[in-house]
Order: structure tokens, then sequence, then C-alpha cells
């Protein structure tokens, strides 16, 4: 049953071929015997989802139907579950158990998603390998001793050794994207606006998207689909129809244009991504797609710029907790400065404090104008790369990553290095532009995923080509040998 997609679980629910109760206990056994070794899950919440897999299988036996109903799914640790520990991979919230559901989180149990659990995460969403959670680092299934990228790499290395069809994400600079290059899966950052930020912990709230992880482009769309829409508790969601993404899967991607950036093909990207990309484009000529060149002259900046973007609203988000209303306390505090500095001292990881001094730094008197308004400027010149490039352009394609997977612990001296892993994916974060990653082949035994990159609230369009490729293509379909 864990081989199958998610359109193949609500076929075959649907015919009643197995029971959800029954599908649900099988990934809750996978998951007892794997997470001990991949620490994917922070809270597996069996009884709840047990429970809730019986009312799905009352449903369906009177005829009932709804886009997830029976489908087991797992919510990255960032989004507000009522009743359950949301811990955001931090000491900070080590306890804290929400009274609400984040507005994602409502969606999915309303479209009949059964619940297994929380799955881990870098600290407040915070690095590119999975390595910064209070609960210990996550292990790729491709790789023993391998990242599988971050911050949502609980969600990816959960979904690409199958102890759960879906994930949800979430994608500040890359984290959805990346480490689903990293596990071999799909993965997709919608519009920013396009999915409700109500309940999902905020790190840069200018930044972040919530959005599916899967095995395929299919499963992503139905997955979005139920995620995706206005939501007024959201000051940033946009009021904006919710098309059926399952629906255009099937169009014809003859006489699509996509372009190429030259500045994502330069020094710095491993050879076998290139070559696998390279086969990837020549798969989608032939399906009738044309490929040109085209120019993102300001793109070398983007990193640089979101890291003073990210931490300067990092350090305001993080304000909150400062162990008075709740979170991590210290014990015995000699006055309100003391509780101030020991409840975050002892609350916050490492990378965590160090964006907090790097945004706190760029906002105070004096830097302001010479750092976080620069920051603001050059995120404007991405964006309008962007919108040129999309004149002459349907999408553009690039590598997701620089390198496959590294080894735990190969970055973790060298921030710079961690940060340069997002080198391709955090233009679209800064624009707000949807994109996807997809599997494109493989590096030695480690995956190698390939981008796509669209217009504002064209995530149609992506799925579809992404959908399109993995018709002709078998890498989404391929599980780790050991989790087979």
């Amino acid at each position: 049953m864990h081989k199958q997609t998610i359109s193949s679980i609500r076929r075959a629910l649907a015919a009643r071929e197995y029971s959800s109760a029954e599908l649900c206990q099988h990934f809750l056994d996978r998951i007892d015997s794997a997470n001990p070794e991949l620490n994917a899950f922070i809270t597996v919440t069996r009884e709840s989802a047990l429970a809730a897999a019986s009312q799905a299988d009352e449903q369906l036996a009177k005829g009932a139907s709804s886009p997830l109903l029976g489908v087991p799914l797992a919510h990255k640790d960032i989004f507000c579950t009522r009743g359950v520990l949301t811990s955001c991979g931090s000491r900070m919230l080590e306890n804290f158990v929400p009274p609400y559901d984040a507005t994602v989180v409502s969606r999915m149990q309303s479209a009949g998603a059964v619940i297994l659990g929380k799955t881990n995460m870098d600290e407040f969403a915070m690095g590119s390998s999975n390595e910064n959670s209070f609960f210990g680092a996550v292990t790729n299934p491709w790789g023993e001793g391998r990242v599988p990228g971050g911050s949502s790499g609980g969600s990816a290395a959960a979904v690409g050794a199958r102890l759960v069809p879906g994930c949800t994400g979430t994608d500040t600079g890359g984290s959805i994207r990346q480490p689903a290059a990293f596990c071999g899966i799909t993965g997709i950052k919608p519009t920013y606006g396009r999915v409700s930020r109500y309940g999902m912990v905020a790190f840069a709230s200018s930044l972040d998207q919530g959005g599916p992880m899967a095995a395929t482009a299919e499963d992503c769309a139905t997955l979005l689909a139920c995620m995706a829409g206005h939501d007024p508790r959201d000051s940033t969601s946009i009021d904006e129809p919710v098309p059926d993404y399952s629906a255009s899967l099937g169009d014809s991607i003859n006489g699509l244009k996509i372009g190429l950036p030259k500045q994502y093909f330069a020094a710095g990207l491993d050879d076998t991504i290139a070559a696998a990309l390279q086969a990837a484009i020549s798969e989608l000529e032939k399906l009738g797609a044309s490929f040109v060149e085209v120019e993102l002259p300001n793109q070398h900046l983007a990193v640089p710029a979101y890291y003073i973007v990210a931490p300067a609203e990092c350090s305001s988000n993080l304000s909150r907790f400062d162990g008075v209303r709740y979170g991590h306390r210290c014990d015995d505090p000699a006055d309100l400065e003391d509780l101030y500095k020991r409840s975050r001292s002892e609350g916050f990881g490492h990378e965590v404090k160090r964006r907090i001094l790097l945004g706190t730094y760029a906002l105070s008197t004096g830097y302001y104008d010479a750092y976080y308004l620069k920051a603001q400027k050059i995120r404007n010149l991405i964006s309008r790369d962007f919108t040129t490039a999309f004149e002459t352009v349907d999408m553009i394609l690039g590598p997701t990553t620089p390198t496959p997977a590294f080894e735990l612990g190969a970055n973790s001296s060298d921030p710079v290095a961690m940060y340069l892993n997002d080198i391709y994916t955090i233009p679209a974060n800064l624009a707000g532009l949807p994109a996807l990653s997809a599997p494109c082949g493989f590096s030695g035994e480690l995956p190698i995923g390939l981008q796509l990159v669209g217009n504002y609230f064209t995530e149609n369009k992506l799925l579809n080509v992404a959908h399109q490729y993995q018709q002709v293509t078998d890498w989404h379909s391929q599980l780790p040998a050991r989790f087979a």
C-alpha cells in the first residue's frame, strides 16, 4: 500500500479494496519501524489517526466523497494543531499545545484527511539541512549520513521513505523545494498569498508560504487544491479563485516556451545535475516544449538580499517569545531582564540566535537604510528580472540545488556554504512567484531535482509540465531500497 500514490489510494478506498483503518495502520507500522533511524516525526498521533480513519470508513461505506477522505497525511510541525504539540523544532515551544488549528490543517481535515502526526524541521524553519532541530537531525532515506534538506526535511524524508503518502511543508527560501530535491519527491511553493498563513508560526512574514509535498505532481495538485484559497484571518491572503489543478494535468505542452537562465547553468552547478537537467530538457522537447536562453542579471544578489530581509523579519516575529506569555520560561528569574535573557538564550538554538542578531543589527538605527532598505531595493530588481523574462517565456527551468544531498555535519561550521544551498530557490521567494521541484535523475544513489518557476498564479501550468514529464519518466516512482 505504501507504494501507491495519493491518487491511487483514493481510487482504492472508493472501490473498498482496503479500509482507511487498514491503510492508516500500515503507515503507522512503517513509522514505528523507520522513524528511529530517520527521525522524520516529532509527534505521532496514533489514537486520533485510527479514530479518524474509522470515521472515514463509515463515511465511505455510505457513499460519501471528498478529495482526501481516508487518506493518511502529516503536517510539518510549524502548523498549529489543536490539542497536539506544535514545537517548530524548538526548545522554546517543546511543550506548546495550541488551542486552535491552522487554516491549512482545518482545510485538510475538512477534505477528509487522516493526520498521522507532525514532522521534524529546522528550528523555526531556519536551515537548509534539518540539522537545527531541538529534537535531533533528520536523515535522508536515500543515503545514510546524508541530510534531507531543510527546513521541511522531516516532511521530505517521510514522503521519500513512504512513511506517509503526502505532507505539508513551508517554503521561505526554498524549504519545500530543496528537501524535495534531496529526497526524490515533488514539492511546490505556491504564489505568495495563495495559501493562508493563519496558524503557521511565522519566520519571515513576507516570504513564508505553505505548500504540499508528495511523490508526484498529480498528488501535489490534489493537495494544493485543498490547501489554497482566500482566508480573511490572514491579511496577506489573496482573494483569487482557486482553479481545479487536477483538471489541467492532461493539457498538451506543445508550443510551450520555457526559459533557461544562463545564470543558473554557470560555475558552481554540479556536473551530474547539469547532465540530468539536459536529459529532462530533451524529454520535454519531445513533448513539444521549446527552450530559449533568458537573462536574470540580478539573481546573484538574491542570497545576500534574502539574508538581510529574512533575519530582519525573524528578529521581529520571534520577539514574542519572551518567557512571559507562553513558550520556554527559565527557572527562578531574578528580575524581568533576567527572565528575558535566560528564557530566550535557553529556548533558542544557535542558528536562530544568529539570525535574530543579524536581523536586529540590520534594523537598528544607522543601519536600516544601509542594509534592510537596500536589500528591499534588490528584491524589486529581482522581481523585475522575472517580469521581463515572462514577457517572452511561459516559465523558467533550472536546477533546484547546486549539489546533491551533502553529508550530515559537512556545512555545520560554515554558515555561508549552508546558505548557498538555496541559491537557486531564494529568487522565487523574494519575488513571490510559484515554483516547483520534481525528481529528474540521480547522482550516484542520491536524487536530483529540477525546478520550474512560473508567473503569478500559474501553479496549474507548473504542475501540468511536471505531470507530463512524470508520464514519460519514472524518477518520481523510485524508492530507497531499504524502505521499498
